[in-house]
């Protein structure tokens, strides 16, 4: 059997869903596929309860692809991103630095959603569009392309013929493997522990990022949960310490969770499971092949500092958006995916390096680097012209 459309996107996680989506509110007819059905319950096995913050550039896709009306009922918004250095020798706040939204916009620098709600909302908003024909539970398994067409097996046996596959099929992704394309790939040693936590102290929309070693701890606004304050926490560490710090009884944990915060939001108490999750920097040597592109983890994965991840991958749809719609004609051929390598790589490269360094540097160990690090903090912040340039450049603006 065999079926036609403008788009294949192979993966139907945060990234794929919002392609879907996005490319469907513009008038094209889609294939979404995915071999994995998404979860989309809180309490249910496999739940992703890591979140995703959208900064402030992805809010105008998201309502034009009529997600956010969706979303913002469920978002908790971030006005201020907290820095804190505890790299002392008593985990204890040494150097706290905030920068406020309002410093450079009128709206909060984004807003925090989980990533099993966002699935939810999402498919709900697929179903909507009938020029969208979402297919979880099968995945891609061969591609073979011509200068005019690529012919996709999914499989479920079915061929499916298209202008442009979209590869957001993550970090292994076969869409990717498939095509030929090449990828660096970084190795930390470091994994990440995700969770939910209430908390007595309320965040007041401040997304907190302690720095001590082995990697941040970061806490994330959500909405109250069962009437209490409440975050996402992502943990970073060492791999054997997060293997042991998953491990470990729930009071054990709570009061172990509880000093890495330094204490900031009260006593820390489990409001989900605990996740893990290892850490990796990767790019692709190219975002292009023959009617192929490659966006988000199938691209570029980095470590989750600065909410950088699905932002970077909302950059590269609103680039292919963009040339799209700009020649509808020439959909997936070469200058199309030329434009879009051109547009995209030599940014992602800099985002990857970036955060790279900023991952290794919250991971010293050494106490004269874990000065250096506080120094730095403390330099970057009190130049107001410096302090303004970041913020506009962590949230993606020119």
């Amino acid at each position: 059997m065999t079926d036609s459309c403008d788009i294949l996107i192979s993966g139907g996680g945060i990234a794929g869903l919002t392609a879907a989506a996005v490319f469907g509110a513009a008038g094209f007819d889609v294939i979404c596929v995915d071999p994995t059905p998404p979860v989309t319950d809180r309490n249910a096995d496999g739940s992703d309860l890591r979140t995703t913050a959208f900064l402030q550039p992805a809010h105008d896709l998201l309502q034009h692809c009529g997600l956010w009306d969706r979303l913002e009922p469920h978002a908790a918004p971030l006005q201020i991103m907290r820095i804190v250095d505890a790299g002392g020798d008593i985990p204890e706040p040494r150097v706290v630095r905030d920068f406020n939204a309002a410093d450079i916009s009128d709206q909060p620098f984004g807003w925090n959603l989980p990533n099993w709600l966002l699935r939810r909302e999402m498919v709900a908003r697929l179903q909507e569009l009938s020029n969208v024909d979402f297919r979880p539970g099968t995945g891609t398994v061969s591609l073979f392309t011509r200068t005019a067409e690529a012919r996709v097996g999914l499989s479920d046996g079915t061929r499916v013929r298209t202008k442009l596959v979209i590869a957001a099929d993550g970090r292994n992704s076969p869409m990717r493997e498939a095509a030929g394309i090449k990828v660096h790939t970084t190795r930390y040693g470091q994994k990440a522990l995700a969770f939910a936590v209430t908390h007595p102290i309320a965040h007041e929309n401040v997304s907190t990022e302690i720095h001590r070693s082995g990697g941040p701890f970061t806490l994330v606004p959500l909405p109250d949960w069962q009437g209490q304050p409440s975050s996402a926490i992502v943990w970073m560490e060492r791999g054997p310490r997060a293997v042991e710090l998953l491990n470990l009884p729930e009071a054990e944990f709570e009061a172990a969770m509880t000093e890495r915060s330094c204490g900031l939001f009260g006593p820390l108490k489990l409001a989900s499971r605990r996740t893990i999750w290892p850490i990796i920097s990767q790019s692709a040597e190219h975002l292009s092949a023959q009617r192929v592109a490659l966006m988000a983890e199938a691209a570029h994965v980095v470590p989750p500092i600065g909410a950088q991840g699905l932002n970077m991958s909302l950059g590269d749809l609103r680039s292919l958006l963009d040339l799209a719609q700009a020649r509808p004609e020439g959909l997936g051929d070469a200058q199309m995916l030329d434009a879009y390598h051109k547009a995209r790589h030599a940014e992602i490269e800099l985002r990857v390096k970036g955060i790279d360094l900023l991952n290794r540097a919250s991971m010293v160990e050494a106490r004269p680097l874990r000065d250096a690090r506080a120094a730095g903090l403390n330099a970057l912040y009190s130049l107001p012209v410096v302090r303004k340039t970041l913020m506009q450049m962590g949230l993606g603006v020119r």
